[in-house]
């Protein structure tokens, strides 16, 4: 979203913290440092490695990202390919999260605007970012109205709200996301991509705060 130059990223247990404090929801993490914390996170369910690195933006793209891992070899080898990719990254961190349920990717972030101030958006999100742009902006704080009038200005508003099922949520997460960027005057930017939606709740699966 254009932070200034002078921005930097931050830590990634230190937002999720945040996030934490104004009741948004994020998935399951652990810094891990070898394979074997790696394995040990799983206790035999299915997990995501990935590589947190100020200078890897688009982790997905660049192949520092590996999801569906269950058994303890394919977490050793993913461990492994993760951890030769990151040594151009350093300094870099190596992340464990649990696998996300199914669900619609949205992107809800913010940014600090010179003339406006803090400005949140709602949108399609994970691949579909730039190929769809299909996202709505306001200037914050919003009121529930702003929120869903944001939902409703989405082409895919069926979709992520599962034809209305899940617009409330919805709102009253945009409405949290408000009051975060609001109460956190440090913050530059913020995105949250994806969060996974469904019916009947929602997971903030990647976090990137600068400030």
């Amino acid at each position: 979203m254009g932070a200034a130059s002078t921005s930097v990223q931050m830590e990634y247990f230190k937002a999720k913290g945040i996030l934490d404090k104004y009741g948004i929801r994020s998935i399951d993490s652990k810094y891990v440092s070898s394979a074997d914390q790696a394995v040990g996170f799983s206790g035999g369910k299915a997990i995501v490695l990935k590589v947190i690195s100020g200078k890897a933006l688009h982790k997905s793209r660049a192949g520092l990202v590996k999801v569906s891992l269950t058994t303890k070899d394919e977490i050793r080898r993913a461990y492994a390919e993760l951890e030769r990719k990151a040594k151009a990254l350093k300094p870099y961190k190596i992340i464990a999260q649990r696998m996300a349920g199914k669900g619609i990717e949205i992107i809800l972030g913010g940014r600090e605007d010179p003339q406006f101030g803090k400005l949140i958006l709602v949108g399609l999100g994970g691949i579909y970012v730039e190929v769809f742009r299909d996202f709505a902006l306001r200037v914050c704080p919003i009121s529930r109205y702003d929120a869903r009038e944001m939902i409703q200005q989405l082409r895919s508003r069926g979709v992520i709200t599962y034809n209305g099922k899940a617009e409330r949520m919805l709102e009253d997460l945009l409405i949290k996301v408000s009051k975060l960027l609001v109460g956190s005057p440090e913050i530059k930017e913020l995105d949250l991509n994806p969060a996974i939606i469904t019916e009947k709740g929602y997971e903030v699966v990647d976090i990137r705060v600068l400030v």
